[in-house]
């Protein structure tokens, strides 16, 4: 079987426009997630520096968990990502939906 990883960049773009490696990448025991440090994570995750499993693995974060944090930065962008205003866009999107 051929090993996926020698497919993957070396250097991908991170979210504020840095060149971002695995090396630059929040340590595996990060504990404060901070909204740079999600969005490092999923920029490093769709710029195929980490899989889905190996991000949920190394930060263990469960699916959903990351999943959200995608979600929240296609809708709103990094801004999405504050914990403190999580709610407030979940309400927003609900509206949205309800009266589109």
């Amino acid at each position: 079987m051929e090993d996926v990883k020698n497919d993957r960049p070396t250097v991908i773009t991170g979210p504020l426009g840095e060149p971002m490696s695995i090396d630059s990448l929040p340590p595996p025991n990060t504990s404060r997630w901070v909204v740079r440090r999600k969005a490092e994570v999923v920029a490093a995750v769709s710029g195929g520096l980490l899989t889905i499993a190996e991000a949920c693995e190394r930060y263990d974060l469960t699916l959903e968990e990351l999943a959200s944090w995608q979600r929240s930065i296609e809708r709103e962008g990094m801004a999405g990502l504050r914990a403190t205003r999580v709610q407030h866009y979940r309400q927003v999107h609900e509206r949205r939906g309800r009266y589109s």
